[in-house]
């Protein structure tokens, strides 16, 4: 059995008494692209270098950690926190059909937990300025952390320092399974940092993105995981209904190939 890794930073309580459960990547996944990639292409050491990290997490060459480290590092070199944040609240947006998502998950009493590699004050900055401040609230955030110098400069702190993964996003998953009566599990993701989710949840949705950065679906195709590709959450949306419902099963789902 592989070691657990050591969180530094807390977990909210699991749901214990749902039937279904959404967990879900922040960055490319809900928004329309990744905050930390934009950061880091625009603000950082640039597109060239950064996409070539991604692909180095893939093959294994680098550990997300190290190499997530390095791309925000060269962003912290040159803006502050504060310069960061209200760059991405100012350019940072959702996926069309998410708002209509979350509604009819809140309606069916179906909790989601955003399960992010990002740092937790700036995901929470742009949800509140996407959804508002009271449904912002609503959504647990499991994520890393940041540590802000009285200067303004900035670095990452990650919930799981000792593990490549930097937050293995597992841990956020495994504890359902514990359970007596664990819960349908639907996660969402799109890339390098989910890999540690993808092989356990129940129904895996896969973001099909038009700038081919489609890191995830390529480790899922590699490593023959069961998963649906979608576009947007409006497509999604109609295949958890019909598990919701008992319409099909996740193995009819997954025989969609996409939503």
């Amino acid at each position: 059995m592989a070691d657990v890794p050591e969180s530094t930073l807390p977990y909210p309580p699991i749901h214990q008494d749902k039937k279904f459960v959404v967990l879900s990547d922040w960055d490319g996944t809900i928004t329309t692209f990744d905050s930390n990639d934009y950061m880091t292409d625009n603000l950082g050491y640039g597109k060239v270098k950064r996409r070539q990290g991604n692909l180095d997490i893939l093959s294994g060459k680098a550990t997300f950690r190290d190499a997530f480290r390095e791309m925000l590092d060269s962003v912290a070199e040159r803006h502050t926190f504060e310069e960061c944040k209200a760059i991405l609240k100012r350019d940072i947006r959702m996926d069309a059909g998410f708002r209509d998502f979350y509604t009819w998950c809140k309606n069916n009493d179906i909790p989601v937990v955003i399960v992010s590699s990002g740092m937790a004050p700036l995901i929470r900055a742009v949800l509140s300025n996407l959804i508002g401040e009271e449904n912002s609230k609503q959504i647990d955030i499991v994520s890393n952390d940041v540590k802000v110098d009285s200067n303004g400069k900035w670095q990452i702190m990650y919930r799981h320092p000792t593990s490549g993964f930097g937050h293995d996003k597992s841990r956020a998953i495994l504890p359902y399974r514990d359970l007596s009566e664990p819960p349908m599990l639907f996660f969402f993701g799109d890339g390098v940092s989910d890999l540690s989710a993808a092989r356990h949840a129940d129904v895996l949705f896969v973001k099909d993105k038009e700038d081919g950065e489609n890191d995830l679906a390529a480790y899922c195709v590699r490593e023959g995981i069961p998963h649906i590709m979608f576009k947007s959450f409006s497509n999604a949306l109609s295949v958890v209904q019909s598990i919701v419902r008992g319409e099909k099963t996740k193995e009819e789902a997954f025989a969609l190939s996409a939503a």
